[in-house]
């Protein structure tokens, strides 16, 4: 058994009109006036902001609210963010939203609780506190809810740049699968996309370390759960059971259950971040179009995993003593199962046409300027990243 980190201190309320409790929730942790943070108009016209906010009315609480966040946050949403609770004397961020607003709330919390430019900690900078945050989920995809993470992407140069600080984590998240229904088709699709390539980035862990056969199977049971909920709830929108458990496994993927973050990969998120800081691509899709060519580039290095992921979750027969043919369907099956739910296996299958320029730029920024290697189960310099990226044209 390999040595492994567990920390997952946020409070779970999941089901039914559970955002009812946010007031008493945020009051319990010491708030005294709120930020609300949220996305665009839907939050709006769907009721649930009126309904949170009345909830933090009824606990007695003091609210501000900041909508307008995008999918690949901004740094400039996060410094009016930072203004807003500095004059207000906000103390609480409550992300009303999926993965982006949540991340962009942290952000906020790292800008009003240390000291400079919070972009200094997106760049390399450890923070030393993070305000408290709360979030209403209402996309499963990113885990933010759960997991110490945030990305926010830097409109001077669209660098987009993650930071991972146990001062982060949410206090508390409430899940209400209803609140997903009425997600467009290939915000579903992204999502769970998403929540499969969390839990594939674990799986393929780096040299050394020996995966333990219950986390192997608690995360190829996830990958087999999400793969199957997917297609009914794009069949039915409104299936509760389907999009309940999409939910949680989105949280589960991201929460370290599946695999400790600093033994795994992380590659295809790396080369998909650059990808949405240039090109402003929906998350999800972007990693479905980018795992099948950094699958086969880096598979001769353990063809067996690959194997394994193919039999255990793919359901592709075992070619006995040829590890790496099986694995080669595992992945051309893994991409069919994207395409059966609409999402691209190909850079250009998102109506962008790579050029090379625009190749070693990708690369450039995704190595920091040449100041670092990605990837855990496999290393890859900047020459490696843009090779996966003409692969994935």
């Amino acid at each position: 058994m390999e040595q492994f980190k567990y920390y997952a201190p946020t409070q779970i309320l999941f089901g039914k009109n559970t955002e009812a409790q946010a007031g008493q929730l945020c009051k319990a942790r010491g708030a005294t006036k709120v930020l609300v943070h949220f996305g665009g108009s839907s939050a709006q016209r769907s009721g649930l902001l009126d309904r949170v906010c009345q909830s933090l009315q009824a606990a007695g609480l003091g609210y501000v609210t900041l909508g307008g966040v995008v999918p690949n946050p901004r740094l400039s949403k996060v410094y009016e963010g930072i203004e807003l609770c500095r004059r207000e004397q906000a103390d609480f961020i409550l992300a009303v939203g999926g993965g982006s607003v949540i991340d962009s709330a942290k952000a906020i919390g790292y800008g009003i609780t240390n000291p400079g430019d919070v972009w200094d900690y997106y760049s390399g900078q450890t923070p030393q506190a993070c305000a408290p945050i709360g979030a209403v989920l209402t996309i499963a995809a990113a885990g933010s809810e759960m997991s110490n993470a945030s990305v926010i992407t830097n409109e001077d140069g669209w660098l987009k740049r993650g930071l991972q600080s146990p001062y982060a984590y949410c206090k508390f998240a409430i899940l209400n699968p209803e609140l997903t229904y009425t997600l467009p088709a290939y915000q579903t699709a992204s999502g769970c996309t998403d929540i499969i390539i969390h839990t594939l980035e674990r799986y393929f862990t780096r040299p050394g370390v020996k995966a333990l056969a219950l986390t192997d199977g608690m995360a190829e049971a996830l990958l087999r759960n999400v793969m199957r909920n997917v297609k009914l709830a794009l069949q039915t929108p409104a299936d509760y059971d389907a999009r309940a458990e999409i939910m949680w496994a989105g949280t589960l993927s991201h929460n370290d259950i599946t695999g400790d973050r600093s033994q795994g990969d992380w590659a295809s998120h790396q080369l998909e971040h650059e990808l949405g800081g240039m090109f402003d691509v929906a998350h999800g899709a972007g990693l479905a179009a980018i795992w099948g060519s950094w699958a086969r580039y880096v598979l001769k290095h353990d063809p067996s995993r690959f194997a394994q992921l193919a039999v255990n979750v793919l359901n592709v027969p075992y070619t006995f003593g040829n590890d790496e043919k099986t694995a080669l369907e595992g992945i051309a099956a893994m991409e069919d199962f994207f395409s059966s739910i609409g999402m691209p296996t190909s850079i250009s299958a998102m109506d962008i046409d790579l050029t090379d320029a625009q190749i070693k730029e990708l690369a450039h920024k995704c190595s920091f300027m040449g100041r670092r290697t990605i990837g855990g189960f496999v290393t890859l310099n900047a020459a490696d990243m843009e090779n996966i990226y003409r692969m994935a044209k």
